[in-house]
């Protein structure tokens, strides 16, 4: 089996709502699809979401790099050799991990559906028996956030998380509004997306937060200050992962060093697909460091490549891929029960691409030969 077309379809994913985070208000997601062919008339698909704040990438930006160095390079290729692959892919351009992601993900879905298999049963078979997902809520005034997660209780869902993270001590008001309006019997994780920026700060916030029995607190300062994280990680009973620290090995070895968090927050499009977060997730295990698939608001596409990831692996506790959830138009149909989601068991990712849909999203297309 031989790569031998490639599509690149830029789409911008409508949201619902808006979604708010520290450092951005998102209308919609810009998402970029990789349609990949096989000599032998296989078809897979995979998807990067990049982020100008935590992979560096924009939307354009990714489809060029697509398009002019990594998929060239991989024409010819048997999707089955994943680590040559990722070699190709490396060696043509630095960093760029969520266009890569896009052409991991669609070599494994081909894989899976060269052998007729999920993508989990490639990389380890199941072991969780279901994956469940929380409610996101996005940066909103105290009362708003407390009434919308009374009603996520009301709909079935069994925990919660909560984006913060544009003033240090406006957030503790937040995240005691809503603790008050469900109670102590729901899990709440916090993710301050490197708002409160530095230890200082956050250092003042922690107290406030201690009696509120967070489930973890995710990323409260800036990427990459591996010392301060660990600091924080003395000065509270609150579990912290790192998130936007974590892009590959290295990171999770400086981690493991320092002593710098208690979980990590695995994302395709951080570390350049399944095959590398793989190997991030068999680092931390062997440290005692769980894990988390996390997301960058993906469509049914990657939303699936994450699940599979994580289904497969022992260290991997917790997963949000919530994005289809928040959108109201999706190219897939990732199946959501709340709180659960479930994957199909069909071959590859087990979704259903909507051409249609994918055409009616499309911004921008090329095509590599």
């Amino acid at each position: 089996m031989k790569i031998i077309k490639a599509d690149i379809i830029g789409i911008h994913l409508p949201l619902e709502t808006p979604f708010i985070i520290s450092y951005e208000t998102y209308d919609y997601m810009p998402s970029v699809i990789v349609k990949l062919e096989t000599d032998d008339g296989l078809t897979g698909y995979g998807e990067g979401v990049p982020d100008e704040h935590v992979t560096g990438e924009s939307f354009f930006s990714a489809i060029e790099v697509l398009k002019h160095q990594l998929l060239p390079a991989v024409m010819g290729e048997n999707p089955f050799e994943i680590e040559k692959i990722h070699h190709i892919m490396d060696s043509r351009i630095y960093a760029n991990p969520a266009a890569k992601a896009a052409v991991d993900i669609a070599c494994y879905d081909l894989m899976g559906k060269y052998l007729a298999k999920p993508v989990y049963d490639l990389i380890g078979g199941k072991y969780h028996d279901e994956l469940t997902f929380p409610k996101v809520l996005s940066i909103e005034e105290p009362e708003v956030m407390a009434e919308k997660a009374k009603l996520a209780v009301e709909r079935g869902y069994r925990s919660l998380k909560l984006k913060v993270g544009t003033e240090a001590f406006k957030d503790v008001e937040r995240i005691k509004a809503v603790r008050k309006a469900v109670g102590y019997g729901v899990p709440i994780r916090v993710d301050v997306n490197q708002g409160w920026n530095d230890y200082a700060t956050a250092a003042q916030v922690l107290p406030l937060l201690d009696p509120l029995r967070i489930s973890w607190l995710e990323q409260p300062i800036k990427m990459g200050d591996f010392d301060g994280l660990a600091e924080l990680r003395k000065k509270t009973v609150i579990p912290i992962m790192a998130d936007e620290t974590v892009h590959g090995g290295s990171d999770v070895i400086e981690i493991i060093k320092k002593g710098a968090a208690d979980k990590i927050n695995i994302k395709l499009m951080k570390t350049g697909g399944i095959y590398p977060a793989i190997h991030i997730a068999k680092t931390a295990e062997s440290a005692g460091i769980s894990c988390q698939i996390g997301s960058m608001v993906e469509s049914s596409i990657g939303s699936a490549a994450g699940y599979h990831t994580a289904i497969a692996r022992k260290n991997i506790t917790s997963t949000e891929l919530t994005g289809p959830l928040l959108f109201s138009k999706d190219i897939g149909n990732l199946e959501y029960q709340i709180p659960f989601v479930h994957l199909s068991g069909k071959p590859g990712l087990g979704i259903e691409v909507n051409e249609n849909t994918l055409q009616e999203l499309m911004i921008k297309k090329e095509t590599v030969s």
